[in-house]
């Protein structure tokens, strides 16, 4: 693969690239392909952390990088997720682990790293307190959205200390790459504006999308990448997310109720679904329109099945039907693994008893 080459499936994953000018730089620079990715380990995990997740692994993963997956217990712990209770954390970080082992993601070049190991180590806490030293207070505040807050929360001290951690953990990691989504965008360029200052690099930050929530849009914020981040999928809000071990039952009833006006395109959760995941995963989808709509009707690429769901020529409905019939099959080998598999399927046991918090 040329390095052109591994730019354009970088360029897939990337809503934002900053930049794709270091991006070549790195890719040609013979230095090792370290890609950093973390999470908080907090209740269950929905599609767009699971397989869209595994998607964009995977195609970085092809474009020539291994991950260092950081489990964030710590972190999950400073953000008081699961009301703080470090077990809980622990069991749903390993659940997760479990979920990607079930819906594809390339393993063999992802470690996890928890964040509860990596803090025994006296240099992370030193380059925590370095990391300190070159920051203000306001710009630590601006970042406060990665832990899905804002300036309207009442932030504990710990919840100030979590951006500078993460900015640390990049570097750490020895990733000369992030790729999260854009909402975890505003610390991830804190890390590129301080890196050479507190003796490290600029990472190249890779930015991916924000799969929407089911929900009719309701925000009223103008700001694009704002805007993303307030409608992105969020189980604090259950029906409006598919969850990696939903029944068909409970995809039936969530698609067929979702957002997605005749004809309109932007902000439609159900195209986005089929944007970022159906046509990731199946070579083309099959629309069945009542016969007097013109029968079924089979698309081998997204701009086609949405042009013609502009010029109306696809119902809502009948996209939905599709979708559902699509997710049931793709969730089925994670449904699966959760039956069959003992260790797994205790996780998930668990891990359903607990009360999310946000």
């Amino acid at each position: 693969m040329t390095t052109d080459e591994k730019i354009q499936l970088i360029e897939q994953v990337g809503e934002e690239i900053t930049t794709t000018d270091d991006l070549r730089a790195l890719l040609e620079s013979g230095k090792p392909l370290i890609a950093y990715d973390g999470f908080e380990p907090s209740g269950q995990i929905h599609i767009a952390q699971g397989i869209l997740r595994a998607i964009n692994i995977n195609k970085m993963i092809k474009a020539g990088f291994t991950f260092k997956m950081l489990v964030a217990d710590w972190h999950a712990y400073l953000n008081n997720k699961l009301g703080g209770d470090i077990n809980k954390i622990q069991t749903t970080g390993k659940y997760f682990i479990e979920v990607w082992r079930a819906c594809g993601m390339d393993l063999d070049h992802v470690e996890f790293i928890w964040s509860s190991d990596m803090v025994h180590k006296p240099d992370y806490w030193e380059l925590v307190m370095k990391v300190s030293t070159h920051v203000s207070l306001n710009r630590v505040l601006r970042t406060t959205q990665i832990m899905g807050r804002d300036d309207k929360d009442a932030l504990t001290a710990a919840q100030i200390l979590y951006p500078i951690m993460q900015t640390a953990d990049i570097f750490t990691l020895g990733a000369h790459a992030t790729q999260l989504g854009m909402d975890q965008r505003k610390v991830n360029m804190l890390a590129r504006q301080i890196g050479e200052e507190v003796g490290y690099y600029k990472p190249v930050v890779i930015s991916n999308h924000m799969l929407l929530g089911l929900d009719k849009p309701a925000s009223d914020i103008t700001d694009t990448k704002e805007r993303a981040i307030a409608l992105k999928m969020s189980k604090s809000k259950p029906d409006t997310a598919i969850f990696m071990t939903d029944t068909q039952e409970d995809i039936e009833r969530k698609i067929t109720k979702a957002w997605c006006p005749e004809g309109i395109v932007d902000e439609n959760p159900i195209l986005e679904y089929c944007k970022y995941i159906l046509f990731e995963k199946f070579p083309s989808l099959t629309i069945n329109r009542p016969e007097k709509f013109g029968g079924a009707i089979t698309f081998t690429s997204y701009t086609e099945l949405e042009q013609a769901f502009v010029h109306k020529d696809v119902h809502p409905m009948d996209l939905k039907m599709t979708v559902i019939a699509l997710l049931d099959q793709l969730l089925e080998p994670v449904r699966r693994h959760f039956k069959e598999n003992a260790e797994a399927k205790a996780l998930l046991e668990e891990v359903t008893s607990y009360k999310v918090t946000r």
